[in-house]
């Protein structure tokens, strides 16, 4: 308790007295406004790229690979997360957030150009790279902008900065896709950085920059972590690589991967994550499970869709469009202040609805069965994702003093990053293995990530912190 009421102090001290009204109100509104728009241009990002994937993997002959096209972004932005927690602890999240906007732009750029799958995917870690410094950067502004009674609001309104993208981006991508070409739906995003940028940077410079203590200087870098941090994105990428080329030769990059993955990955998150030891290590091993399994099921509903039924890639990416009303509104819900007392339970209910839509989507492969189905059960799973991932963030904040909310931070984000890698390649390899294609192919990959929520709904019973 010591270490909770010292960071409520020191963090209230770095909101100001300015303090009163909502994330709205006259001292918080400018910093709201600019770090919502950053989180609506990767909201934009993620829907738009999500509806165009199955074209450009098409066009450049990489549907097997198509796995890794979304696994090169998590992978890169392990790095990224861990870089961008030291840098933001010692000196600010400013500089971490501007860089991750312009290697975000820069990732687009090179995927929108390339002629080759691999140059693709290349740009794609670019991206990802960027993204994992935003993420993390966004998340300690938060923590030092913020007085503990706003931080589920705006929690809530970054759920709520996917609900116009979720709805404009499937239509406004397909549409340019369908009539422009795929290429343009990548480079027109980077346009919508100067936005983010011109509201943003100034709010943190003000509000959130520089060391938490400006007395205690700025401490040098911790240079292991960030060694762990390319270790665990180099094995995450052999990892994936021998999961997609399955002959019994790469079974060595496996091995390799592995064993500079797991233990890489144990010193970087808290101690007793996989054993969801409870309070803060059961919060950082749920928002992987949930995360990367509901990721990894939703990055195949479209290319099921376009290639088992027939549907466009403008009405494939708008099945999906439904699920950031819910997604909002159930994010809204978790920060009501009446819905405290009752959230691990509340989270409980999000991952079973979460398992129940996953297990529903693949019902669509039956041709009897109305495309819509997956509509509706994917409005489902994301209103239970609106109420965890949410939920995960406050109670992350919660249980981190600000000194060390950069590190915390960047372990919640690489455990979501690093469950979407390895899930993503172990989909990614069933998917492959049983031909790419047809019923048997897409139910290995909605079935195991269903049991994988589950799990997640147990570990929900374990985030009250032992006494």
């Amino acid at each position: 308790m010591a270490a909770l009421e010292s960071s409520d102090s020191v963090v209230a001290g770095i909101a100001g007295p300015e303090d009163e009204g909502g994330v709205l109100g006259r001292a918080h509104r400018a910093l709201s406004v600019g770090i919502v728009s950053v989180v609506l241009l990767i909201a934009f990002e993620a829907t738009a790229i999500g509806t165009v994937m199955p074209v450009a993997a098409r066009e450049l002959d990489g549907v097997s690979l198509y796995a890794f096209a979304f696994s090169g972004y998590f992978t890169t932005s392990l790095t990224g997360m861990v870089l961008a927690g030291q840098w933001a602890d010692r000196r600010g999240p400013l500089a971490a957030l501007a860089t991750g906007i312009g290697a975000f732009a820069g990732g687009l750029v090179v995927s929108g150009t390339a002629q080759v799958m691999w140059v693709f995917i290349l740009g794609r870690a670019v991206q990802g790279f960027g993204g994992g410094l935003v993420i993390v950067a966004v998340y300690v502004v938060v923590g030092r902008a913020y007085p503990e009674r706003l931080r589920p609001a705006i929690m809530a309104s970054f759920a709520a900065a996917w609900v116009v993208p979720s709805i404009v981006g499937p239509l406004a991508s397909g549409a340019v896709a369908e009539h422009l070409g795929w290429r343009w739906v990548f480079l027109g995003i980077p346009l919508l950085v100067l936005l983010p940028l011109g509201l943003a940077l100034p709010q943190i410079r003000r509000r959130a920059g520089g060391p938490v203590d400006h007395d205690a200087g700025t401490p040098a870098f911790d240079r292991r972590r960030i060694r762990l941090a390319l270790a665990v994105s180099l094995g995450a990428g052999l990892v994936q690589y021998a999961a997609q080329d399955l002959r019994p030769l790469s079974l060595v990059p496996g091995l390799l991967g592995a064993a500079l993955l797991v233990p890489a990955v144990r010193l970087l998150l808290p101690r007793g994550t996989y054993r969801a030891v409870r309070g803060l290590p059961s919060v950082v091993l749920l928002r992987g499970l949930s995360a990367g399994s509901f990721i990894a099921a939703e990055s195949f509903v479209p290319l099921m869709l376009v290639t088992q039924r027939g549907l466009s890639p403008t009405l494939a990416g708008f099945s999906l469009a439904a699920g950031g009303l819910t997604w909002a509104a159930a994010s809204w819900m978790q920060s009501r202040p009446r819905m405290e007392p009752h959230r691990e339970r509340l989270m409980t209910f999000g991952m079973v609805l979460v398992a129940a839509a996953i297990a529903a989507a693949p019902a669509v492969l039956v041709p009897a069965v109305p495309v819509w189905t997956v509509a509706v059960a994917w409005g489902f799973g994301c209103f239970g994702m609106g109420l965890v991932i949410s939920s995960t963030s406050v109670l992350l904040l919660k249980l981190s003093a600000p000194a060390e909310a950069g590190a915390n931070s960047a372990a919640l984000q690489i455990s979501d990053a690093l469950s979407n890698v390895v899930l993503l390649a172990t989909a990614g390899a069933a998917f492959a293995t049983l031909g790419s294609d047809g019923t048997p192919a897409f139910a290995s990959v909605f079935l195991p990530m269903a049991g994988v929520a589950l799990v997640g709904a147990w570990v929900t019973t374990r985030l009250r912190a032992a006494d």
